[in-house]
């Protein structure tokens, strides 16, 4: 069955970190790029970060650029997102989601779409 399972999310104070995966079965993350997206209550979906397939060229958003890291581990099939310096504003249903080549901005030219892991940061 083709699917992405992220885990790793929490509850953590401000100044936090955490890391998400994003794992991938049924087929092989080499060809796709993945992208982590987030949403908040009444708020879009919107990509927080994403690693291109070929050459593994890395995008963030503004607003993580300096505190998040996204990486992929081909030989795992898995992609990571090591979020530091974690704010409030930073809570929100974190996603992963495949486009096959390379990354783009709209949430929906990707699919694959995993389940979602929750992120809270709150004192």
């Amino acid at each position: 069955q083709l699917q992405l399972v992220e885990s790793g999310g929490g509850l953590v104070q401000p100044g936090g970190s955490l890391r998400l995966s994003c794992a991938a079965s049924g087929f092989t993350l080499n060809y796709y790029a993945i992208g982590w997206f987030r949403q908040a209550p009444g708020k879009e979906r919107e990509r927080v970060s994403c690693v291109n397939s070929i050459g593994g060229s890395t995008f963030y958003a503004d607003s993580v650029k300096g505190r998040f890291t996204i990486s992929r581990d081909n030989a795992k099939n898995t992609v990571y997102l090591q979020m530091n310096s974690l704010k409030p504003e930073d809570t929100a249903v974190y996603y992963c989601a495949r486009k096959f080549g390379v990354c783009v901005q709209r949430p929906k030219d990707f699919g694959s779409w995993g389940q979602g892991t929750q992120v809270t940061v709150s004192s």
